[in-house]
């Protein structure tokens, strides 16, 4: 889920000077749609907008609607798509549609739930679309636990005819704990969207939008470089938890490092497996090991393959990735794992720098991360422009 930057400040304001606004959330998304689904925008009175949904595609409609909802008090559901009749209609002219939902927040009270959808802080929030002031809020880990969604989805079915009070069953007798099972089952999964299907449907129950917000994903570089710097501020550009890890204390400074948000002076593969152990690793983790010494990179990487993380890279020339591949081997890594290997570190971007060099990693990353096994130029493809790296 992506809320944007400043979002919930901004809400707490207005709501402070008693100022009503709309909450203009990104619900659904087909085709090359520019923004992930769960991406919100806020409009005040007046036209003040935080937040963007489309890129500029769909933005002046989506405010003009918020003014209304703003003024009337009622949520509306809106369809934006490409229009091959006359570019002046509102729509999406990168050729995809997308859905959103605008629900008004007038009071503290029409606001609950919303902190935990518009903060930073880890959390799962589920809402009603057809009554969208009607949400429920879990924390992370908990809201991984089926049973703890029990209480929260009988609360929000309560209106429906077979809920009754917290009971067990929704309409028709789907169980309660198998609808809880599918939301605890999307939030393990870091999936934001709609939760209906035809079970769903044909039983009467709301459609349901599942909003997950997770922990930025981690990235741990090992070295003491201008590379390993570089490296770290791109990462944290692209919005990752970024650790410099390495035992070597004289170049590993906040000075040289001023992105990284820690700095370890440890060994790294020590530093990683206090991590993994702490449950502070995941699958959207990445490590990168630019080292140069087998005495740091070896040990780290021999851990890293065997960890259901992203990405784990090391860098190197190919006569070092050959000897290093040699040296894992004889530890007792596996084929399997080294095939996970990326080495030589990044994609062959042309570049030389410290700072082309970060890209290329970071593009491998995200090509990784977003299935492409070999990336090609955009106007070599057919199919949606925007990827989905999945959360």
């Amino acid at each position: 889920m992506s809320a944007g930057p400043g979002l919930a400040a901004a809400g707490e304001e207005w709501l402070a000077a008693g100022r009503p606004f709309a909450l203009a959330t990104l619900i659904a998304a087909e085709g090359s749609a520019p923004r992930p689904v769960g991406t919100s925008m806020l409009v005040a009175e007046g036209g003040i907008v935080r937040g963007s949904l489309s890129g500029g595609c769909v933005e002046a409609d989506v405010v003009g609607t918020a003014l209304e909802v703003i003024a009337e008090g009622r949520p509306h559901r809106r369809r934006y798509g490409y229009s091959d009749h006359t570019a002046w209609e509102v729509g999406l002219m990168c050729g995809g549609s997308i859905e959103v939902l605008v629900q008004p927040v007038r009071d503290r009270a029409e606001a609950a739930g919303l902190a935990a959808l518009l903060d930073e802080a880890p959390a799962a929030v589920l809402w009603r679309t057809d009554a969208p002031g009607r949400r429920a809020a879990l924390p992370l880990p908990a809201a991984d636990d089926p049973v703890a969604w029990r209480a929260p989805l009988a609360a929000l079915l309560a209106e429906e005819p077979g809920t009754g009070s917290g009971g067990a069953s929704g309409a028709d007798g789907i169980p309660l704990r198998r609808l809880a099972a599918r939301v605890a089952e999307g939030v393990a999964a870091g999936r934001t969207g709609l939760l209906g299907g035809d079970e769903l449907c044909a039983t009467g129950l709301p459609e349901l939008f599942l909003s997950v917000h997770r922990p930025a994903p981690r990235l741990v570089v090992a070295g003491t470089t201008d590379h390993a710097a570089a490296l770290v501020e791109q990462g944290r550009l692209l919005g990752y938890d970024t650790t410099v890890c390495d035992p070597r204390a004289t170049f590993l400074t906040p000075e040289r490092f001023p992105a990284a948000h820690r700095i370890e002076v440890q060994w790294p593969h020590r530093y990683l497996a206090a991590e993994h152990a702490a449950g502070r690793l995941d699958h959207r983790s990445v490590v990168c090991s630019l080292g140069h010494d087998p005495k740091i990179d070896d040990p780290l990487l021999a851990l890293s393959l065997t960890l259901p993380l992203a990405y784990v890279g090391a860098m190197g020339s190919r006569r070092t990735h050959a000897e290093r591949m040699r040296r894992l081997a004889e530890r007792g890594t596996t084929p399997a794992d080294l095939d996970r290997l990326h080495s030589p570190i990044g994609l062959d971007l042309g570049g030389s720098t410290p700072a082309e060099f970060a890209l290329s990693v970071m593009a491998e990353v995200v090509a990784v991360r977003g299935g492409r096994a070999a990336p090609q130029p955009l106007r070599s493809t057919t199919g949606p422009l925007h990827g989905r790296i999945p959360a």
